[in-house]
């Protein structure tokens, strides 16, 4: 490959009179932004192991209140991109949020789309434009952009989510914002008991819901269920999988990521082909073994890991007799509407 010039080979005199009119030479960093064959992407393998986070967060928890946090999280910030910039990836942001017995929230709603996948405890709750969604174990409750939300917990011990949000791709864009609301009054009617049928959606006389956003909390229970289920009617199916979807427009939960539900039958390999976006896996129940390019990984119940794009993957459930349970998000819809989506062998 023909090597470019430098911004070192240039005339200092040439280099000023670029810089006062806000200049700058393209080849020097062309194989930069243009590198030959595929990207080369900062976002590194990375593991966050719940036991090593956890004593962390519940001590965050006595440090600083709820007040004075307003959302108490701990950023899951991949180091290829600086622990500063509180990413996982180019798209996503990761958080291991805590809510303590009698907190609240404050109800906002900010431009990013995010969603909140249980992690452990009872009681909690969130409310999304006056629907109340009960928060148990494995739960996905998607809070959109521009959705009014807030958290709070009636229970008895700390409750623990996850944070998934577009954040860094909305920010990158300069379109990141969030506005301060009052707290919400309770609506009746639940989105997941709605559509809690399969193939069959609510049409009062005639009438399809117009809500962007029809169902806001996927219960893991129902999940579990729909992949036993999935693995029972299909026994030579490869990957038991299931994809988190809009229930009136059979597309993705959420524009910009897509979130998807996983198990590895007992003993089970699983590998996954080299995708352009990038991937973080959180294991919900069981054991999980990921090897993600060079880099080896043993999660335990409660971790999470992350997978850069264009990386071969290998998913394998180490337990002889106990499928394991995983939950995926992945920068897919992104990729599939930027026409930048591909996969490699």
């Amino acid at each position: 490959m023909q090597e470019l010039g430098r911004l070192e080979d240039l005339p200092q005199d040439y280099r000023d009179a670029l810089a006062q009119h806000n200049l700058v030479p393209l080849w020097r960093s062309l194989r930069a932004v243009l590198p030959p064959h595929k990207p080369l992407p900062r976002t590194q393998p990375t593991v966050w192991p719940y036991a090593a986070l956890c004593p962390l967060l519940l001590q965050a928890g006595e440090l600083t209140p709820i007040e004075k946090a307003e959302r108490r999280v701990l950023v899951l910030a991949n180091p290829g991109h600086g622990l500063e910039k509180m990413q996982a990836s180019a798209a996503m942001y990761l958080g291991m949020q805590l809510l303590l017995p009698g907190e609240w929230a404050p109800s906002h709603r900010h431009t990013p789309n995010a969603v909140r996948m249980v992690v452990e405890g009872e009681g909690a709750w969130t409310t999304v434009e006056g629907e109340k969604c009960p928060m148990q174990r494995g739960d996905l409750i998607l809070t959109p952009t521009g959705l009014w939300h807030e958290h709070g917990h009636d229970g008895t011990e700390p409750v623990v989510w996850l944070d998934v949000l577009d954040l860094p791709l909305v920010y990158y864009i300069e379109a990141s914002y969030h506005i301060d609301g009052e707290r919400q009054a309770v609506l009746p009617g639940q989105g997941e008991r709605a559509y809690q049928r399969g193939g069959l959606a609510p049409t009062p006389v005639f009438a399809r819901s117009n809500k962007a956003y029809p169902m806001l909390r996927y219960p893991w229970v129902d999940t579990r269920a729909a992949l036993l289920q999935l693995a029972a009617d299909q026994p030579g199916l490869d990957a038991v999988q299931v994809t988190y979807i809009n229930p009136e427009t059979g597309g993705d939960a959420q524009n910009i990521l897509g979130f998807y539900a996983l198990m590895l039958r007992p003993g089970q390999t699983l590998p996954l082909p080299a995708r352009s976006p990038a991937s973080v896996f959180h294991l919900i129940e069981g054991q999980l073994a990921a090897r993600i390019g060079d880099h080896a990984f043993t999660l335990a119940p409660a971790d999470t890991c992350c997978a850069p794009g264009y990386t071969p993957i290998r998913l394998h459930n180490p337990s002889a007799t106990d499928p394991a349970f995983v939950f995926i998000a992945d920068e897919s819809p992104l990729h599939r509407k930027l026409g930048v989506y591909e996969t490699r062998a």
